[in-house]
């Protein structure tokens, strides 16, 4: 395989984890043993905030005021295009019956979860995107109750607009709290006596640690990450183009990977000079993280086929995968793992993470390779129900019984001899041998 590193990391999306495990450890042990108070704490001590934890509805309503009318029209045209799109995810899902054997009737339910909690991170952006794309997902998906949480920004109150993201998408309760303690909150139901069924939502790896640790005791979305971008390009792409995209998603933090995987040296060259400018030029915050990022994670792949790319692609399993190259149905076919796709120059990562509709909250650190982003089908639990008549009772008891003694099971097996022994009294039976185990 013809594979030639022209860009290569100096640290992995691993780097940091053991660091984060131990943060994370000793927070959520505080917070199992005090509750409330250490969630409080935590609030003064991390992100200044001394305020109420619930955020009320003429605290709400008072602060609408602050979100000009622009502002508010995009918003909701984000929430739109992101409600319509897990309404038709929605859709897709179908509650069924079937015979499969005559008498025994088998189906499924499809029943949203009953309380959500949905986080969007605070720190050096306000993301508003993020506040709606959970949101909005878990009420197109029905559940009863949305709890949303995101920190003070910037030593205040939550930001204005993504305070109003929260509330346009439908959340039932606004919490100011960020990083591992509202993690931990919803998760144990502190301020609202309502426990979290699911908890989605991005967030720095504090934030993902906090909630792989969880998992178990509370669903989660995917295992995510610092955010990452692949772009795949060949000698048709535009570079000028690819490199601002790389930027684009480097600017998230300083441990967001961006990858170019080509088949072309000359645009791969041609990438590699226009980054560290476009860097440059960037506002001060920005300038920093996407500097870091590319300086410690950026890499660029050079291969000789585009078999060989989509491969390594695949290997990598990026969050976000742009494909900036000839014939884009093959690529569509092709791939197999990434976050999402987003095939040809005419779309970005940035249209995905804002207003185009499929969700941005996606699996990072290859968990691409086995799992999708959020959607409806995180909020929902596909529930299986059978019903039989006596007649068939007969039929399915026999194999139960003869298979739960070879298994060495026998209580499993005088289950189905006793509902034979009372529907058909006197008659004989082929049960098979119990087994001593």
């Amino acid at each position: 395989m013809g594979v030639t590193y022209l860009k290569q990391a100096s640290k992995t999306p691993e780097t940091e984890t053991a660091t984060a495990q131990q943060v994370v450890n000793e927070m959520l042990a505080e917070i199992g043993a005090r509750g409330e108070a250490a969630v409080r704490a935590y609030a003064r001590k991390l992100d200044g905030w001394d305020g109420d934890v619930i955020v009320g509805q003429a605290e709400i309503a008072h602060r609408r005021a602050e979100v000009p009318a622009q502002v508010r029209r995009d918003i909701d045209f984000a929430i739109d295009q992101v409600s319509a799109f897990a309404q038709a995810q929605r859709r897709s899902l179908q509650e069924f019956s079937v015979e499969l054997h005559p008498g025994v009737t088998a189906g499924q339910r499809v029943l949203p979860v009953n309380v959500a909690g949905c986080y969007a991170p605070a720190g050096r952006y306000a993301h508003i995107a993020s506040a709606y794309m959970g949101v909005a997902t878990a009420k197109a998906a029905g559940v009863g109750t949305v709890i949303a949480c995101s920190g003070p920004f910037r030593g205040g109150p939550m930001h204005p607009y993504l305070l109003y993201a929260f509330a346009r998408a439908g959340a039932d309760v606004i919490m100011t709290l960020g990083g591992v303690q509202a993690i931990a909150t919803m998760a144990g139901g502190l301020f609202t006596g309502k426990r979290a069924d699911v908890i989605v939502g991005p967030g720095n790896k504090f934030v993902a640690e906090a909630k792989r640790t969880l998992f178990g005791q509370v669903g989660i979305d995917v295992f995510a990450g610092p955010s990452e971008v692949a772009v795949i390009a060949d000698d048709t792409a535009d570079a000028a183009i690819v490199a601002s995209d790389l930027v684009g998603q480097a600017e998230h933090g300083h441990e967001s990977p961006a990858w170019l995987f080509t088949t072309s040296r000359t645009l791969a060259e041609a990438v590699m000079e226009r980054v560290p400018p476009l860097i440059a030029a960037l506002p001060p915050t920005a300038r920093d993280a996407a500097g870091a990022a590319w300086r410690d994670y950026g890499e660029v792949i050079l291969c000789d086929t585009r078999e060989e790319v989509a491969t390594l692609s695949d290997a990598y399993a990026s969050e976000h995968l742009e494909v900036h190259a000839a014939d884009l149905d093959w690529w569509l076919g092709r791939l197999t793992c990434y976050g999402s796709l987003f095939l040809g120059e005419e779309t970005t990562v940035a249209y995905g993470d804002k207003a185009s509709g499929p969700n941005h909250v996606l699996p990072t650190k290859g968990a691409a390779r086995y799992s999708g982003g959020l959607s409806v089908h995180k909020f929902m639990k596909t529930l299986t129900w059978q019903r039989m008549t006596r007649e068939a009772a007969r039929d399915i008891g026999e194999v139960t019984a003869r298979i739960s003694r070879l298994e060495g099971m026998e209580a499993h097996a005088r289950t189905a001899d006793d509902r034979l022994a009372k529907y058909y009294p006197g008659q004989a039976f082929e049960l098979g041998r119990p087994v001593e185990v």
